[in-house]
């Protein structure tokens, strides 16, 4: 009978044991999924184009001829109820105000359509191209501390359309654009005296008939200051200094298109100061097979999309495509680094391709991709959002880690009834696992750092709090915020910073950390620092690569 006894009461403790770590891998389970959170019911624009600026607000705006929006513009004359000959008093960008979780109509004139852009190094956004009036114009946007700045459009044009072009800050404070509809070339922001726009074969090749898929090019730049371009399935190494294409890549397997139409994305993975921030590898994931695009414009015949993603290092002797694929399909997926060094894989349809009501099945869920674990358990699958994001919307990091979701607009100007995927206006935010109150313990505040104006290759001290001491796995991230429109954050680096041993004072904690050697590694500009102790992200603070 003792015995009996004995043997029962192992089997609860048994149980109870069991029922404990279930419970709580499920909480650990549900933890990583994060959570959704509407910010904003009507940001009177829809998120078409969308990029963080410095002073911790968001530039967000859409297309200027698309008729009324839901926000009116308060500029002179506008304030006054006399508009300028040709012009309307409705607001066509925002400014959006993280703190306050306000917006500020702004004014843009030339129509931004599908347009390009990238940050100089003082922070300006560098703005290119568009449709119709839009489609050859520089337009600009210097950010300030009050409410006095707005867009100012350039009368120099440039050479060619850039209607779906790219955009990629360079070592020299240049910007590159590259590409759009019927564009096959590329020109410089600023331009060299008589400087016009240079030929670049390989987008003729990659132009699919009647599909393109060759639009909104991938561009990365590489270690050795030369520019990597993915179009289509294909991808070169290009030489702009001399114009000359001095690689071409293996074409990535898969059985579909990567750009836009079919609209897969593109990230650079974080680079490393264990190698001197030589070893590059893009990642590229979901698209849309050959044909998508015909098939869904003319027949409203909406296939599958492509489930997966291809990683090759292009600095290798040899490099290699190396595919796995996501846990469903994705087409219109925006792809964004954590502060982690994650991506978030996010928005987008798993049918059809991007194009005016060209997709159905919205992807609700994200998927966080971990490119350090083994293949096979890279992929974790996260909580779903009630707001279909489909074309036309856009997603970026915030400093305090969050991600800020908006846009989706299927149909030509502004339609909230009667098409399949109405114009969304809501902005949300999504806050990942590492954000968690679980976690603070391991969260660490930045106090102090010694200069905000770091030259390359010079050390800078960073101070910090933490509850605890630091973790074995301490690390130091400065990421450079893109500019993000269909499904491509143009510009977007991220950099694990070198670092001396951590030390405790009488004030926190210190750490000597040193800028990259060059602005090949990082273009000169704004970039958020964030310090990772353990897997989990500090809040960003923003520092600034200089010559």
């Amino acid at each position: 009978m003792e015995g009996f006894r004995l043997s029962k009461r192992l089997w609860i403790q048994s149980m109870l044991s069991c029922f404990v770590v279930c419970f709580l891998n499920v909480r650990a389970h549900q933890l990583i999924k994060g959570r959704w959170d509407l910010l904003l019911e009507n940001a009177g624009v829809s998120a078409m184009h969308m990029t963080l600026l410095y002073t911790n607000k968001v530039l967000i705006f859409d297309e200027t001829l698309a008729g009324p929006s839901q926000i009116s513009r308060t500029d002179p004359p506008c304030n006054t109820k006399t508009p300028a000959a040709g012009e309307d008093c409705w607001a066509h960008s925002i400014e959006y105000d993280i703190a306050t979780n306000n917006v500020r109509p702004l004014h843009v004139v030339t129509d931004t359509l599908c347009s390009s852009g990238s940050f100089a190094s003082n922070g300006t956004l560098v703005q290119t191209g568009g449709w119709s009036n839009g489609d050859r114009v520089t337009r600009f946007f210097t950010p300030c501390s009050d409410s006095s700045c707005d867009w100012v459009e350039s009368p120099t044009l440039m050479s060619s359309r850039r209607w779906y072009a790219s955009n990629q800050i360079l070592p020299d404070d240049r910007v590159i654009v590259v590409g759009g509809r019927r564009s096959f070339n590329y020109e410089f922001v600023p331009k060299q005296p008589g400087e016009g726009a240079f030929q670049l074969p390989f987008l003729v090749k990659t132009n699919t008939i009647d599909e393109e898929n060759n639009l909104y090019p991938f561009t990365h730049l590489s270690s050795d200051g030369n520019l990597f371009i993915f179009a289509n399935k294909d991808s070169i190494l290009l030489d702009y200094k001399n114009d000359q294409v001095i690689r071409t890549f293996p074409t990535m397997p898969g059985g579909g298109a990567r750009n836009y139409p079919s609209s897969g994305s593109s990230v650079m993975l974080p680079l490393d100061s264990a190698n001197n921030f030589q070893r590059v590898e893009i990642l590229i994931c979901g698209g849309a097979p050959d044909g998508a695009f015909k098939k869904a414009t003319f027949n409203q015949t909406f296939v599958e999309a492509l489930k997966s993603c291809g990683r090759m290092v292009i600095t290798s002797s040899n490099p290699v495509w190396q595919m796995e694929d996501m846990p469903s399909p994705r087409v219109m997926n925006d792809m964004l680094i954590l502060p982690t060094g994650d991506i978030l894989i996010i928005n987008g349809a798993k049918q059809g391709t991007a194009g005016w009501q060209s997709a159905r099945d919205p992807a609700l869920r994200p998927f966080l991709y971990r490119p350090g674990a083994a293949m096979g358990d890279r992929f974790r699958v996260l909580a779903a959002t009630e707001i279909p994001r489909m074309y036309h919307s856009t997603a970026n990091v915030l400093p305090d880690g969050r991600i800020l979701v908006g846009g989706s607009n299927s149909k030509f100007g502004y339609r909230f009834s009667g098409v399949p995927f109405p114009t969304e206006l809501r902005l949300e935010a999504y806050t990942p696992y590492y954000l968690h109150s679980n976690y603070d313990f391991k969260r660490v505040a930045i106090t102090s750092i010694s200069t905000r104006e770091i030259k390359y290759g010079s050390k800078f001290i960073v101070r910090f709090s933490l509850p605890r001491r630091p973790s074995s796995s301490i690390r130091f991230h400065a990421y450079a915020p893109p500019f993000t429109t269909h499904t491509w954050s143009m510009n977007q680096r991220m950099l694990s910073l070198a670092a001396t041993t951590v030390v405790k004072g009488s004030a926190g904690h210190l750490v000597g950390l040193t800028a990259p050697p060059t602005a090949v590694a990082a273009p000169s500009g704004y970039y958020l620092l964030t310090i990772v102790n353990g897997g989990i992200p500090s809040k960003a603070e923003w520092i600034r690569f200089i010559n």
